[in-house]
């Protein structure tokens, strides 16, 4: 039997590091202190997958001490290329090998996610992606061959880049997670979703759910908040995702009321057959 809750997933990354950027600005203005680390935000949403994300702050190989914490969790897809602030990841260069060496270690390592891994706007002509496409194809490559068994190939693919020209990118991945970085874009998640399933028809697709408006530095309304948890929903039932990434644990602690509504919404619906 495989439940709702099975389906989803907590945005792993370093305590603090929403809080500040690596200017030491707090620049999505969070209030109070993170000290949740990953596993504890997946004990306090009561999810047992995590996408264990490296941002600026870290982590940085190896991920020994990290993987210790998260080694009896169901699920657990490392990123191969952290969060833009991760500039170590640009040009080819990523962290695969350390990807490659949890997997040897833990049986729970299912994959790799290429988190930011598409260009702003201004950049989407001139160069889209932050690898080649060469360099991805090697990555799918070696993840699909891992002699233990076959590893999935994740990537970050935000609203305002569904119109891109990075086809050979997305063809090139077996999951994609769609991410609505500015609270006001979620009214259309519908027109959203149809551009993924026209795109990406044969991908495993899951949507990525904030639990703060990021894009425009402010509290998500708890009405986006009811909308986007109940559009997911419907969205899995209909087979259009497979699952929700939650981000993440570094606002989980901080006294937000989208956090414990989240939280209680899990506990009710999670059990669930799908």
């Amino acid at each position: 039997m495989t439940t709702l809750r099975d389906r989803f997933w907590i945005w792993g990354q370093d305590p603090g590091c929403h809080h500040l950027n690596p200017q030491g600005q707090n620049s999505y203005n969070l209030p109070g202190k993170n000290l949740m680390d990953s596993r504890e935000g997946c004990d306090f949403l009561g999810i047992n997958r995590c996408c264990r994300v490296t941002m600026w702050s870290g982590p940085f190989p190896p991920f020994d001490g990290e993987a210790e914490k998260i080694k009896d969790l169901d699920e657990v897809v490392w990123s191969a290329i952290g969060a833009g602030g991760v500039k170590q990841h640009n040009d080819d260069k990523s962290d695969l090998e350390e990807v490659l060496r949890m997997a040897e270690i833990h049986p729970n390592v299912s994959g790799a996610v290429l988190d930011d891994f598409f260009t702003s706007v201004e950049f989407a002509d001139s160069k889209p992606a932050r690898h080649s496409v060469g360099s991805i194809r090697s990555m799918r490559d070696r993840l699909h061959s891992f002699h233990k068994r076959r590893l999935d190939l994740w990537m970050v693919w935000y609203s305002y880049q569904l119109d891109f020209d990075v086809q050979e990118y997305i063809d090139l991945t077996d999951v994609v997670t769609l991410w609505v970085w500015k609270g006001s874009d979620l009214a259309d998640l519908d027109a959203h979703i149809e551009k993924v399933l026209q795109r990406a028809p044969t991908k495993r697709r899951l949507a990525g759910c904030y639990m703060w408006n990021y894009g425009e530095q402010k509290p998500l309304s708890m009405d986006d908040m009811k909308f986007q948890c109940e559009k997911y929903h419907d969205w899995i039932r209909k087979g259009w995702i497979e699952g929700v990434v939650f981000c993440s644990n570094c606002i989980c602690d901080i006294g937000l009321d989208t956090v414990e509504w989240t939280r209680d919404w899990i506990a009710e619906v999670g059990d669930e057959e799908v």
